[in-house]
């Protein structure tokens, strides 16, 4: 209910009239505290704010959801609310002082609430529904602009909040596909970029072809140095093939010590040729780039194999790992077909 408002008995205009200005100046503090009503002369939106209700919202209720209608812009008087987004378990997102109001955005967009609002505590409200909202707009200019400046900061707060989770979203990503150790492609990048990458060589008629590769004995190297070695061996080797190819293809960690690389517009010929140049660049080579006395002596072996026409990303893996197995049984630190 609004605060009733008992004046001592006048006797005279003038002590009326002073009186009147008391309680005016009281609504106004009062108005000047919430957002909305900053600087609005009460007596512009006093019809209005008679046809208002109050609401009293207990800790842990809930005052808006995504899957209930709104209608109406909610104003703290006192209390406070929390907002989460996804779902009334998640994380609080912000918290609604005095003063705040929230339930307008979904009035403006005409669809529903965004997000859970939630009593953090016991929370006293005012409550103005959408047609009494509109006819403070057209009764007041002030209260117009600030509803404008309500909405602009939430508009501002929600940007803040899609560029973090956005940045948030882009680091999972990155370790999604993203191998921690060598921080080359993993084997569910691969699995996700090669076919985008063998369908547009298919459409371009273009020949494309697949480097499996594998650190020779790699399992002797971790038992004789352990895996604090073996890991630096296997980053070195990473480091390396990344300098040997073009930004074009595309390199991957296919697993343990085996690295996967699709060439585009790449024939098989021309593919032999570029494993023979990796495989001198990694034989011998391969400084870890900390202390020049450090040498890793490890070899690799390759198996390359090209698209036929009809084929598949499955079918040139089969093809590239049978001749990675034949560069193996042939002596190891060879490119075989």
């Amino acid at each position: 209910m609004s605060p009733v408002y008992v004046l001592p008995a006048m006797r005279d205009n003038a002590a009326m009239q002073e009186a009147a200005l008391v309680i005016s100046d009281y609504k106004r503090s009062l108005l000047d505290s919430l957002q909305l009503f900053k600087d609005v002369q009460p007596e512009a939106i006093h019809e209005w704010l008679q046809q208002c209700d109050r609401r009293d919202l207990g800790e842990g209720e809930t005052l808006l959801s995504p899957d209930v209608r709104n209608e109406n812009v909610y104003v703290v008087l006192s209390g406070s609310l929390n907002v989460h987004v996804g779902s009334e378990a998640s994380p609080i997102l912000t918290t609604m002082e005095p003063g705040d109001c929230v339930g307008e955005m979904s009035i403006i967009e005409d669809s529903d609430p965004s997000a859970y609002v939630i009593g953090a505590e016991a929370t006293h409200l005012l409550v103005i529904h959408q047609s009494i909202l509109w006819g403070m707009v057209d009764a007041s200019h002030e209260f117009a602009k600030n509803l404008l400046v309500v909405l602009s900061k939430r508009v501002r707060s929600h940007n803040r909040v899609i560029a973090s989770n956005y940045g948030e979203l882009r680091e999972f990503e990155r370790h999604a596909t993203t191998d921690a150790l060598t921080n080359l492609a993993n084997r569910h990048a691969m699995e996700t970029a090669f076919p985008k990458l063998i369908e547009m060589c298919l459409n371009k008629a273009q020949p494309v072809s697949l480097m499996m590769i594998d650190v020779d004995n790699f399992k002797q190297f971790n038992d004789m140095l352990g895996h604090v070695a073996g890991d630096r061996a296997l980053s070195v080797v990473a480091r390396v093939l990344k300098q040997q190819f073009r930004q074009r293809d595309l390199l991957a960690r296919y697993g343990g010590d085996e690295f996967a690389v699709l060439l585009p517009d790449v024939n098989l010929e021309e593919a032999v040729a570029i494993g023979e140049r990796v495989r001198r660049a990694i034989t011998g080579e391969t400084d870890d780039g900390e202390d020049s006395l450090i040498r890793i002596p490890v070899c690799i072996s390759m198996g390359v194999a090209e698209l036929n026409p009809d084929g598949s990303l499955d079918a040139l893996l089969r093809d590239a790992d049978e001749a990675l197995y034949r560069a193996k049984r042939a002596g190891r630190d060879k490119v075989s077909t």
